[in-house]
């Protein structure tokens, strides 16, 4: 079964928002475009709570984007994003979610951050998406969203981990750090991870 997982087009990283992906707004029609060649359709959700670890604003001493270390974890500090109920933390209003069978949301924990879709970033709490995805006969994976350099890698690696085929869409992604995802997509291709454009699917 092919299957696109859409990770976090949410308002808080489409420009404009808190913590805004440079041309996030760009990859929303492309997703939409997509959807259709697919048989299963799933997002994942960012959703902390206002006392979430990866705040700066919950660490008085600290700047955005400073990194320090947590239970031996090293973690960038955030500005408040994807705060739960709130505006930034919706779906871009003009994606498509019609075809959406499931919402998988992250990141509610308020003492630990989590970029990928399918575990927090010290692998203790799943989301169930592997389990959903095994069980609904899931093997091709297709990745698509925001930032492509820190949730979609690291779904991408969980999901390729778990034995998936994965697939990047990258034309329907778009990293917060350009210069450093260079590296990462190096380190795709090395992994057997397809890197594609939507044309391709």
């Amino acid at each position: 079964m092919k299957t696109l997982i859409i990770v976090d087009v949410q308002n808080d990283f489409i420009p404009g928002g808190s913590l805004a992906v440079p041309e996030a707004d760009q990859i929303v029609s492309v997703i939409n475009t997509v959807q259709p060649k697919f048989d299963l359709v799933v997002a994942s959700q960012d959703w902390h709570p206002q006392n979430h670890i990866s705040f700066a604003s919950n660490h008085p001493e600290k700047s955005v984007f400073e990194t320090i270390k947590i239970n031996e974890q090293t973690q960038t500090l955030w500005p408040d994003h994807c705060v739960q109920n709130t505006n930034g933390a919706r779906f871009h209003p003009n994606l498509n979610t019609a075809k959406w069978e499931a919402i998988f949301r992250k990141g509610t924990d308020p003492g630990i951050d989590s970029y990928s879709a399918f575990y927090d970033n010290g692998h203790l709490k799943s989301t169930g998406l592997a389990g959903y995805l095994k069980e609904k006969g899931a093997s091709q994976l297709f990745f698509c969203g925001l930032a492509a350099d820190i949730c979609v890698y690291y779904s991408i690696f969980d999901a390729f981990k778990e034995g998936f085929a994965c697939f990047f869409i990258e034309d329907a992604s778009k990293p917060l750090d350009v210069e450093g995802f260079k590296k990462i997509k190096e380190e795709m291709v090395y992994h057997g991870i397809q890197i594609i454009n939507s044309s391709e699917i």
